[in-house]
């Protein structure tokens, strides 16, 4: 019995101490979202300079390049219209985690996150003691839930106290 309980005990810790770490991996996906969004904005903005320069606007610029004869020209067409497009989804992701708080942030990542910016960041990412409310806040929620966990797939085993005879 106190096997049991100690084992879902350190189950306990292991799962407070991962999930201590979902606030700093969010925080890490943060700092990558606005690098890229720095590139994709100068990009951007390098292409609607050119649009301008030959007298149209980025759709206009767009269109033409997509019904060039020529396939390279298209894919750079389509490339462009999707870089736009994601740009814009980064910069509302972006927004929204800045207006979100502390714990919402972490909703905010999970409903709207770029797979390939947490993929690299991901590759990237070092564990950091958590110093934040949500870092406290999720290693208890992590350690409770380990602990329970463990506790509820224990308890089909557990031996049943005996009630002494009375005569």
């Amino acid at each position: 019995m106190m096997m049991v309980r100690s084992v879902a005990l350190v189950f306990g810790l292991l799962c407070g101490v991962a999930s201590s770490q979902l606030p700093e991996f969010v925080q890490q996906y943060r700092q990558r979202l606005g690098g890229a969004l720095d590139e994709l904005t100068a990009m951007v903005a390098q292409f609607q300079s050119e649009a301008r320069a030959a007298g149209l606007d980025s759709a206009g610029a767009i269109a033409q390049l997509e019904a060039n004869r020529d396939q390279l020209v298209r894919d750079r067409g389509r490339s462009m219209a999707q870089a736009i497009v994601r740009r814009d989804r980064l910069v509302e992701q972006q927004q929204r985690m800045r207006d979100a708080g502390q714990f919402t942030r972490l909703l905010v990542f999970a409903q709207s996150y770029d797979s390939g910016l947490a993929n690299r960041a991901w590759g990237d990412f070092e564990p950091a003691v958590p110093t934040t409310p949500e870092g406290f806040a999720t290693a208890g929620a992590g350690a409770l839930f380990g602990y329970g966990f463990l506790r509820i797939l224990g308890a089909p085993f557990r031996r049943r106290r005996r009630e002494p005879a009375t005569a």
